[in-house]
């Protein structure tokens, strides 16, 4: 991450956004990729989804430069979390109550083990072998639902955001050593599930280092 993108915010506001947000795109899109509910696949573009983030974050920057409780890009990063969300319940018509609404986010939150087995289906997997590959992620979901919630959302923003440790502790409300020991412990747990799959015990391409 480059240290200069807090200053430049923190000093010049909205007059730096810009540019800062050339520099933090393809990391938005990469989360976005990794989350977008695969059913939206050629209805939403990503693209979009970022664009409201930026016009959201041009609306609240203010907010940040007056009190930054962590850094700009995992701000950042919760606000275009939050414009994905909105957009899949527009398509889903999921928008019914309050109640419901807690529910949903609660629910997204919880969807890393969905994007955890596409992602490492998709490695081992030809397309054209669309209704294998739909077992093998549901068999990889059903088995990612051991692992523990918490190690399951290190492990996605680690390894598959590509996020750093600060970067999940701050995400997660973390200290950086318990982040860092739960995406170790995740990884271990990984390799546990995939060495009891047989597509992946005789794949090496399905390696998670």
């Amino acid at each position: 991450m480059d240290d200069s993108i807090d200053p430049a915010i923190k000093e010049e506001g909205l007059a730096a956004l810009g540019d800062v947000f050339d520099a933090i795109g393809p990391r938005l899109l990469r989360m976005v990729d990794f989350r977008l509910d695969p059913r939206l696949s050629g209805r939403v573009e990503p693209e979009d989804i970022i664009q409201e983030a930026y016009l959201e974050t041009a609306k609240r920057i203010e907010e940040f430069r007056a009190k930054p409780t962590v850094s700009f890009f995992v701000w950042v990063r919760q606000i275009t979390w939050q414009c994905l969300i909105a957009v899949q319940r527009r398509h889903f018509g999921e928008m019914r109550s309050p109640k419901r609404e807690v529910r949903y986010a609660a629910g997204q939150h919880s969807r890393a083990h969905f994007s955890i087995a596409r992602q490492l289906i998709g490695a081992v997997t030809s397309p054209s072998q669309q209704a294998i590959r739909e077992e093998q992620v549901n068999l990889l979901r059903k088995s990612l639902d051991g692992m523990d919630e918490t190690d399951r959302e290190v492990l996605a923003l680690r390894h598959f955001e590509h996020l750093t440790n600060t970067e999940v502790a701050e995400t997660l409300e973390l200290s950086t050593t318990a982040a860092s020991n739960r995406y170790v412990r995740a990884l271990a747990r990984l390799g546990e599930i995939l060495a009891s799959l047989p597509e992946f015990a005789s794949n090496s391409s399905g390696s998670v280092e």
